[in-house]
């Protein structure tokens, strides 16, 4: 759940708690907003079952699988293929459809010597055989149990060596295969490593060919994914040359195509997610890199080149936000010290309202991790008149209205200048809204920044009782999450000599910092 921000309820004044406490705080909240919005993992399987097939007239087809294989059929397979008759291919084809079927999967493996053979033939000689072999493995790879898999295991070394050289479909197939045997068992991950996969994909990623650098993005993603990755594979990843590999493809200005760099911001993501060495990849330039990518990306968006974009964007905005989110963001912060930053991020919110809100979400919450305790950004968005987009989003309910209203609320903690922004950009007429909602998150989050106006500009008080402020309070009175904030609202500001405008504290106030 996100945070009700009740702690912030104990404050007297802009100083109070200290800014160790304040710091501590925002931690606190940063863990719950993560937690909230912890992505699934990605994990998942693919089958380039499609791809691998043609029709007569050389064009892309599609199969229909045969019937499963009877005990009996696998057996005369198996000994026919191994006879060495110029059928081979035609008979690992017939193998490689009944191996579509997860009951001839499992007859398969459990057959004696099988994967002997099958092994066997992957190391053949003869290009043609080799490749209907590699199908086969593919096919297995897919599967969903783990016995099939680490059936698989005597050709883990044979797909490793066959990552450099061969023919580009072929080097393909054999990616996908790894990673695909790489998501179903742990113990395939362990004879992996030692065996040298990630100095095999360090040396791969020098690739010209798309289709095979989009392939091992899906091999190292996965990887990066495992239970055991952040003790056992990531630090192997940060001390070779994958970073700079993954931060060159993310970076490549889309010239390979947006699946590559989509699969490398991912594996990116799923590192800083690790926080094993983030302090490595900063000293390599991610902020930087990414940070360029999002304003070219925004340059997209301007020109109305947007599909598939959010692919993309999604991905490189959590790799910024969790960055921000480290116990010590300064560094980053200072990296990201660019206006136009802000600009792409609300150019984004805009274009992706309707067809993508999840992208909103992802935009917020960088927003959240720019603005909290950073009065440079909290200024930017205020002279770069994007308030009025950012009230535009409360309407939206739910995370999105919640995550708006925390920005506004890392605005309004920074004192009465900004406040008095706030305030002259008729927030509180969006709060009156809010504050109508039934979502308890959503009001506790209207009630926090009320809090921080009343406080630090005495005259919306006044204004707010004039716009039927405390009608809107009423309803929520009875309501035990709330009660006592409104309580707390009401007593110490709403009472008539407290909500009577004093000296215009913003009037002295000095101007927001540039």
């Amino acid at each position: 759940m996100f945070p009700s921000a009740m702690g912030m309820w104990g404050r007297r004044g802009r100083g109070a708690g200290g800014p160790e406490q304040l710091r501590a705080r925002r931690r606190e909240q940063e863990a719950a907003l993560r937690k909230a919005r912890r992505q699934q993992q990605l994990v998942s399987k693919r089958l380039l079952r499609e791809d691998s097939l043609v029709n007569g007239d050389g064009q892309a087809g599609e199969e229909i699988a045969a019937e499963p294989l009877s005990d009996q059929e696998l057996l005369q397979l198996l000994r026919d293929v191994q006879r060495g008759t110029d059928e081979r291919k035609k008979l690992l084809s017939r193998l490689r459809q009944g191996l579509q079927h997860k009951e001839t999967q499992q007859k398969f493996v459990r057959l004696e010597g099988s994967m002997r053979v099958l092994t066997g033939l992957f190391t053949s000689s003869l290009a043609d055989v080799r490749m209907e072999a590699a199908r086969c493995l593919h096919e297995l790879s897919h599967s969903n149990d783990p016995a099939v898999a680490e059936a698989c295991l005597p050709a883990t070394s044979y797909l490793l060596t066959y990552l450099s050289g061969h023919s580009v479909e072929f080097t393909e197939l054999c990616v996908y295969t790894l990673g695909n045997l790489a998501v179903e068992s742990e113990t395939v991950r362990k004879q992996l490593l030692p065996q040298g996969i990630i100095p095999a994909l360090a040396s791969c990623l020098q690739s010209p060919h798309v289709a095979v650098l989009e392939g091992l993005g899906y091999l190292l993603s996965q990887l990066l994914q495992a239970t055991e990755a952040p003790a056992k594979i990531i630090p192997l990843v940060l001390d070779s040359a994958l970073p700079l590999h993954m931060l060159r493809l993310v970076s490549s200005n889309l010239e390979l195509g947006m699946g590559v760099a989509v699969e490398f911001a991912w594996c990116l993501h799923y590192v800083v997610c690790s926080h094993v060495n983030n302090g490595l990849l900063i000293s390599q330039g991610i902020v930087s890199t990414l940070v360029l990518l999002l304003l070219d990306l925004a340059s997209a968006v301007v020109e109305g080149a947007t599909e598939g974009l959010e692919l993309l964007l999604c991905p490189v905005l959590r790799c910024l936000s969790n960055l921000l989110a480290e116990d010590e963001p300064e560094s980053c912060k200072v990296q990201m010290q660019d206006e136009r930053l802000l600009v792409a991020v609300f150019l984004f919110m805009q274009r992706f309202l309707q067809q993508h809100p999840f992208l909103v979400q992802e935009c917020l919450w960088l927003l959240n991790n720019l603005t909290a305790d950073e009065p440079i950004f909290c200024s930017a968005l205020l002279t770069l008149d994007l308030l009025p987009a950012l009230l535009q989003l409360l309407p939206c309910s739910g995370t999105v209205t919640l995550l708006a209203l925390t920005v506004l609320c890392n605005v309004a903690e920074k004192g009465p200048a900004y406040c008095r922004q706030l305030h002259q950009k008729a927030v509180l007429p969006s709060l009156l809204s809010t504050l109508a909602l039934s979502d308890a998150q959503v009001v506790g989050q209207s009630l926090e920044l009320l809090h921080l106006l009343f406080l630090h500009l005495p005259e919306a008080a006044a204004d707010f009782l004039s716009q039927a402020g405390l009608q809107a309070l009423a309803q929520h009175r009875d309501n035990p999450p709330l009660q006592e904030r409104v309580r707390a609202l009401e007593e110490r500001y709403l009472q008539p000599a407290a909500a009577t405008p004093v000296s215009p504290i913003g009037a002295s106030a000095a101007a927001l910092p540039s």
